[in-house]
């Protein structure tokens, strides 16, 4: 019994393990590309599909929409994204099928890109800028941000989709 529950565990941890170093990996490519061999660090802002889409350099030390930017919370932030990622990882383990954890492998991977640029560059590397239909959006994003978000709804979608089956 203890093998089974053992073989259980494993697939849904292999598949969210693997989803968050695809995630991770795709966080750091584009900041690697965007950030410094495009070197937006430096000129700060470049047109790619005006207004829809720019790259428009962010340096962000706090949380969402500058969120506690004023705050040093640099590693109280790099600290509650390694708990939530390890926490979120202990609770993939029991779960079934695949939508949970590539959902949750979303979260941690983008949550631990964010967290390598704050130990790395002292804060968030955002460049994702997009405006429409006459409003000038001033805040930028990344891919991390929307792996995050991205993974979020489709884990409580997932989630309750599991749910629903079980009843």
């Amino acid at each position: 019994m203890a093998d089974l529950t053992h073989q259980r565990g494993t697939k849904p941890m292999l598949r969210m393990a693997i989803a968050a170093l695809i995630a991770f990996g795709l966080d750091r490519l584009s900041k690697v590309v965007i950030v410094h061999w495009l070197d937006l660090a430096s000129v700060h802002r470049i047109p790619v599909w005006p207004p829809y889409l720019n790259f428009v350099m962010a340096w962000n030390k706090g949380v969402n929409f500058g969120f506690l930017n004023a705050f040093d919370a640099r590693w109280l932030l790099v600290a509650i994204s390694i708990v939530v990622s390890i926490a979120l990882a202990m609770w993939v383990r029991n779960k079934s099928g695949w939508v949970v954890p590539l959902a949750a492998g979303a979260i941690i991977g983008g949550a631990l890109g964010n967290a390598y640029d704050r130990v790395v560059y002292g804060a968030v590397a955002d460049y994702l800028n997009m405006s429409c239909c006459t409003i000038d959006n001033p805040y930028s994003f990344n891919v991390a941000d929307v792996l995050i978000f991205g993974g979020a709804i489709v884990l409580i979608w997932g989630h309750e989709a599991e749910a629903r089956r079980r009843t």
